[in-house]
């Protein structure tokens, strides 16, 4: 196992390594870090996983190039791929960790021999409306005190919705407030609820790779129909829904791990077993 400090421009982003077995690329959710993949990612020595904490994410520094977006992040991926030596792996994420690995296998199909979509909160378009309360956080932060920002989110009609219908989405949205450097925090949700993969739907219908689509209900941000559109959309991919995080995270954790260790298992035997 490796921890290391990659740095791209004037940003340190820090890459966790496991270093044995085939390599899976796996990333985070917005203002996710390492943590939030250990956690759903199955513990199996023949799979390498390569996690980025990405910019302003984790324990990596955010740098000065604005505006942060999903191809940045992406771009950051490969970098750290190339500096560990990886030249073909399985991609996928979390939330805007499978935007990102949509983006990768759509632009270097070459290198991908398998693709994972975990709770995806994009489909082909930009600022979807899903995204739109985490552009208004970034808003309340860049106009208001800390307190009153928090404050005026939790009292907002967007928060009531969320306090009603996804809770745990507004759980999230809420621990944004806590993060200590405000600034930077509006800037990264502002710029990443406005942008999209930069993938067409006839691109994804256009990939031919191993595919699994994970989604489940109960989920403002990660609509169970945008799992069941890609999965319609890219070739041969397998949808599987499982327990949503809102109503019973240990079931969610243990389903997760589970159908991704199923499909990574299912299309190891295919491929060689080091990079």
């Amino acid at each position: 196992m490796t921890e290391l400090t990659l740095r791209r421009d004037d940003a340190e982003l820090h890459v966790f390594d496991s270093g044995t077995g085939f390599p899976v690329v796996f990333q985070h959710g917005l203002g996710g870090d390492g943590g939030q993949v250990a956690e759903n990612f199955p513990d199996d020595p023949a799979f390498r996983r390569l996690t980025v904490e990405c910019r302003a994410q984790g324990r990596s520094t955010p740098g000065s190039i604005r505006p942060f977006s999903i191809a940045m992040f992406a771009d950051d991926v490969l970098a750290a791929c190339d500096a560990r030596g990886i030249d073909r792996f399985i991609v996928g994420g979390i939330s805007m960790g499978a935007a990102i690995a949509l983006r990768i296998a759509a632009r270097h199909p070459e290198r991908v021999a398998g693709l994972v979509l975990a709770r995806p909160a994009w489909l082909f378009d930009a600022g979807p409306g899903n995204m739109r309360p985490y552009g208004e956080v970034a808003t309340l932060m860049r106009e208001l005190p800390r307190e009153e920002a928090r404050e005026a989110f939790s009292q907002s009609p967007t928060a009531e919705t969320l306090r009603r219908d996804a809770p745990d989405n507004l759980a999230s949205l809420l621990k944004f407030f806590d993060r200590p450097d405000l600034a930077v925090t509006a800037d990264l949700l502002g710029a990443i609820a406005a942008d999209g993969p930069g993938v067409t739907e006839a691109e994804a219908a256009a990939l031919s790779v191993p595919t699994l689509v994970i989604g489940h209900g109960v989920d403002h941000a990660h609509p169970l129909g945008f799992a069941q559109r890609l999965a319609a959309t890219l070739p041969g991919a397998r949808l599987v829904e499982i327990a949503p995080k809102a109503t019973d995270k240990p079931r969610h954790i243990t389903e997760f791990r589970s159908a991704l260790e199923s499909f990574l298992r299912a299309i190891l035997p295919t491929r060689e077993t080091n990079p």
